[in-house]
């Protein structure tokens, strides 16, 4: 099947659950077990089951198995936040001293989390700018574990070289791990040009509607982790919490995908409620028809705005005088998913002026809604970082960033006009 169909049929048959056409809430916290030994093999990872909705349940399974294949990957591991998707990839193959790799233009929840969290707990970030390459592979030690980028970054707009980054990552014998949210399977799909693992804030585009959070992991199934089995330990030593399995030799491609989620969900426990997941099984239905409205408006508004006299720049990776614009053809089809930065005249003020006089494009903080929506990424979702830091990501004062919504684009460009003219006065 195709995406469209994949997101509205794949994982899920009707005749298995009551022939309810519509995917069940298993609201359950726990699930029957047939005897002691079924039991027995269930915690020995022995046989497939439920035991807990906390490491899984039926609910989430559909979710988990439909994004995988719509980014066509072995298995998936859905979860609370994106920020916990990110959290458990990265702890599943780092311990303290390790090391990753990680392009500077992130989101500023992302971007905090590898600067402090992460160091707290021993693993260093090292931050590149993700168009040197040549600074990338010599960042690369003994220690280094992953290979770390946003497709499409949030909210600089800049699209990676994904081919490249692969190149780089498995000439080092390390997986690249890309943020796909921005950009969705229907634009990009990481794996096909080598990524590993992919990771999705289930909040944004794929729920679509800000009715709920969530994450995912896509394990690719490619990457070999036994080729170098001292490098990634927690995969090809015994785990003595699970009675000395090997997870490289239990699961095989799945190997990464299954420690995620019997080591770090296991144990910290940030499961999805399957509530949530029937919210964001019913955004991901109308995902494909949604992007190829956020892809013409957005292009449609950074049209506008590109020439109108009072912005003074513009990032949209679709247009042809963007600087990412043939990365833009090679990696997401000649399109950059509905977010644009940009910034006015008048500077941080005249920013800040207009975000305040929006009137139907919502001041919201999230992104990937149905809804426009509109903030100043350097007083609120980057606010934590350093002047330094956020030259680095590219983030700078007077930078704007409205997630285009399905709106009609005419009601979209009279908002943002007649904001500008208020932020002139």
């Amino acid at each position: 099947m195709k995406l469209e169909s994949i997101a509205l049929h794949h994982g899920y048959k009707p005749e298995d659950n009551q022939k309810a056409a519509a995917t069940p809430i298993y609201q359950s916290s726990g699930f029957t077990i047939d005897d002691t030994q079924h039991g027995a093999d269930l915690f020995d990872l022995k046989v497939e089951g439920n035991i807990y909705s906390r490491i899984g349940n039926p609910t989430n399974a559909v979710l988990e198995d439909r994004v995988a294949a719509m980014e066509g990957g072995v298995a998936g591991l859905a979860l609370a936040s994106g920020m916990a998707a990110i959290t458990y990839a990265i702890q599943c193959i780092t311990r303290s001293g390790d090391n990753i790799i990680s392009t500077n233009q992130l989101y500023g929840g992302t971007y905090n989390c590898f600067t402090h969290s992460f160091p707290k707990q021993g693993v260093t970030v090292k931050m590149v700018d993700g168009a040197d390459y040549e600074a990338i592979e010599k960042a690369v030690d003994e220690k280094t574990k992953a290979l770390y980028c946003e497709s499409i970054g949030n909210p600089l707009g800049n699209i990676i070289d994904l081919e490249m980054f692969a190149e780089i990552a498995h000439k080092h014998g390390i997986p690249l791990i890309v943020d796909n949210t921005v950009a969705t399977p229907y634009i990009c799909r990481p794996i096909d040009f080598g990524a590993d693992i992919v990771i999705h804030s289930l909040t944004k585009y794929i729920d679509g509607h800000g009715a709920t959070i969530g994450g995912i992991i896509v394990d690719s199934g490619k990457f070999d982790w036994t080729k170098e089995p001292d490098k990634f330990p927690m995969l090809n030593e015994p785990d003595p919490s699970y009675h000395g399995i090997v997870y490289s030799k239990q699961f095989g491609t799945a190997a990464f995908i299954a420690c995620c989620r019997v080591v770090p969900l296991r144990e910290t426990g940030a499961c999805l409620s399957p509530h949530s997941a029937f919210l964001i099984m019913l955004g991901l239905e109308s995902l494909g028809v949604r992007m190829e409205r956020h892809c013409q408006n957005a292009l449609a508004l950074a049209k506008y705005l590109d020439n109108h006299e009072q912005v003074a720049w513009v990032n949209y990776a679709a247009l042809p005088n963007d600087k990412y614009y043939d990365v833009c053809q090679k990696i997401t089809q000649g399109q950059a998913s509905g977010i644009i930065t940009f910034g006015i005249k008048g500077g941080m003020s005249a920013a800040i002026k207009f975000i305040d006089a929006l009137q139907m494009i919502l001041r919201v903080l999230s992104m990937g809604d149905a809804k426009s929506l509109a903030c100043h990424p350097a007083s609120t979702i980057h606010r934590q970082l350093t002047p330094e830091q956020l030259v680095l990501a590219g983030v700078s004062e007077d930078m704007i960033r409205i997630s285009v919504g399905i709106e009609h684009i005419d009601d979209i460009i009279q908002d943002v006009e007649q904001a500008i003219q208020a932020s002139m006065r």
